[in-house]
């Protein structure tokens, strides 16, 4: 009877760690993905910024020094 009980609670405690195995697993997968998505929408953003600043002059280039109040 002893034998038997501590073979359950032995079979309990794998089942446990496989199912706590598996979900690590899954959160992993998750954050690969998650990532991944995270830099393709960064790459978007950055071509569509780079697209943007073709058209446009730097501001830089377009206000005279005269008038930004920065003395020479």
């Amino acid at each position: 009877m002893k034998r038997q009980k501590e073979q359950a609670r032995q079979q309990k405690q794998r089942e446990k760690a496989e199912r706590k195995s598996q979900r690590k697993q899954q959160t992993q997968e998750g954050s690969v993905d998650e990532v991944r998505e995270l830099q393709e929408h960064a790459e978007a953003q950055a071509a569509l910024f780079r697209i943007g600043s073709d058209e446009t002059t730097p501001v830089e280039e377009s206000t005279p020094l005269s008038r930004t109040g920065i003395d020479q």
